[in-house]
């Protein structure tokens, strides 16, 4: 008995954070602001994807509760979103809910294999410029999307974004114990309801789920051509929601100053799929605003609040219905608006960093942002927004080679001294470097100053000796680092014609 009791102080050091009633707060009413934040957005991609609002509440549910077990980024939110409801969409419209539900399943096995492979591990070849731009593009696209919920409205609607506006930006300056959001919700949903205020709701974008999902199989021949039909779409739903995830998890990573395991991250999203397209939903993948709603505004920081943001929005809805149904559409744009306001970065744009900041780095936010406001996909802007930075750094790089010749004082030898990274495009003009025709009979290339990277530079040198070959002179190399003269040493004399 003394041993148990022993042990007590060292199980409580060992219970989770959550277990504290002052975070438990905090998780639980994060994940309630989430949860009401989440029934319209999932109604609207559930009209995108062209399916039952239904299945993309149901969606968010089965997302949120999976992701909160095996993700490998506490706090952050996973749900139906925009950016998968665009990817699936065609094939809903023309073939139907099965092959939708076939292709998220499929999707997300997708994402188990691509996350057991170690695809994660490329998320450290997204530039900082890149981050910058995913992130002021996401706050440009959540403002767009609240803009349709402004325009063509009952006058009443504008007076009442502008209180729920201010009650957030003034209520945390009375307390921060209730997350301000949940406050501006109520208060207006209250206001409409007493007043008899006749503005849009959110019961007014579609019904809401009168019963909890139930798992099934999809409604698909299973047949080669079936397979055939799906996996275009399935690999692209699984790119787009792996590229969303992990970028939104380094996002909360550098809010929270945590790190998390985005390998896990990558297969959790694939077994959410997999289990939300079992239940017959349209997939998700991390949702950013929501996200930044649980962790920048509400404070959230553990597994609790994603569990229980799912868990509430099916309880809202079964339970609730009636009243979420009666929540003015114009207190979640307030919301949103705020979220768009804080998630954007304004020190990226304010003059004196711009003044600071090189040119090709401004290029790739930039272009980052252009591209995802253009396409609506976050995962397309950060792909070219990676390419771009890596082809202006390969042009920066290739700049700084540099070859200078010195000839012995009696004339019998050069030493050409090359310096800087030699690869493709920094050692495509290295063979232009020589002074073939009037150096003499030997020539030492020390490359004490410079590193071999790729086939491409080799390619060159053995180009370089075949010219001075071709007029009966020696070619030495010298000054190679182990890993330089590794590679040389295989490759060199193996190449021949490609250069």
């Amino acid at each position: 008995m003394s041993s148990v009791v022993a042990s007590l102080p060292a199980l409580l050091r060992r219970r989770p954070s959550w277990l504290s009633p002052k975070v438990a707060r905090t998780e639980i009413l994060g994940g309630l602001v989430v949860a009401l934040a989440l029934i319209p957005e999932a109604i609207s991609f559930s009209i995108i994807a062209g399916v039952d609002p239904r299945i993309g509440l149901g969606a968010s549910f089965t997302m949120a509760v999976v992701i909160s077990i095996v993700g490998g980024r506490a706090a952050m939110i996973s749900a139906a979103t925009g950016a998968i409801a665009l990817v699936v969409a065609p094939l809903a419209r023309e073939h139907g809910l099965g092959y939708l539900v076939a292709t998220v399943i499929l999707g997300g096995l997708i994402q188990i294999v691509l996350g057991s492979l170690g695809v994660a591990k490329l998320m450290r070849f997204v530039p900082r410029s890149v981050m910058v731009g995913f992130v002021n593009a996401l706050a440009i696209l959540i403002f767009l999307a609240q803009v349709p919920e402004l325009i063509d409205v009952p006058w009443p609607v504008y007076p009442l974004f502008a209180a729920g506006l201010v009650v957030m930006v003034l209520f945390p300056k009375l307390t921060k114990v209730i997350p301000a959001p949940l406050v501006a919700i109520v208060a207006l949903t209250a206001l409409t309801i007493a007043a008899g205020i006749a503005v849009p709701t959110v019961g007014d974008k579609g019904a809401l789920p009168s019963s909890l999902p139930v798992p099934g199989v999809p409604d698909v021949p299973f047949t080669l051509d079936t397979l055939k039909l799906i996996a275009p779409y399935a690999l692209a739903f699984a790119l787009v929601g792996l590229m969303e995830s992990l970028m939104t998890a380094k996002l909360v990573d550098d809010i929270t100053d945590t790190p998390s395991n985005k390998t896990r991250e990558a297969i959790g999203q694939g077994i959410a799929n997999v289990v939300t397209g079992i239940f017959g939903g349209m997939g998700g993948c991390a949702m950013i605003g929501q996200t930044m709603i649980n962790v920048r505004t509400a404070g959230a920081r553990t597994r609790l609040s994603t569990f229980l943001a799912g868990t509430f929005l099916m309880i809202l809805c079964l339970v609730f219905g009636p009243v979420v149904s009666d929540i003015p559409m114009a207190a979640l744009v307030a919301v949103m608006v705020l979220v768009a306001f804080g998630t954007f970065d304004w020190h990226s744009v304010a003059p004196p960093t711009l003044k600071r900041m090189p040119a090709g780095e401004i290029t790739v936010m930039v272009v980052t942002v252009a591209i995802v406001v253009a396409t609506s996909n976050l995962a397309i802007g950060v792909v070219v927004g990676s390419i771009t930075a890596m082809v202006i750094f390969a042009r920066r790089v290739a700049r700084l080679v540099e070859v200078t010749a010195a000839t012995d004082p009696d004339g019998t030898q050069v030493v050409y001294a090359v310096t800087g990274e030699l690869f493709f495009a920094s050692s495509n003009e290295l063979v232009s470097q020589f002074d073939y025709a009037n150096d003499p009979d030997t020539v030492i290339i020390d490359l004490t100053g410079a590193h071999i990277w790729d086939a491409s530079t080799v390619a060159a040198l053995d180009a370089v000796t075949a010219k001075y070959a071709g007029r009966g002179k020696t070619v030495e190399i010298v000054g190679l680092d182990a890993d330089s003269a590794r590679r040389h040493g295989k490759l060199s004399g193996e190449l021949a014609g490609s250069h």
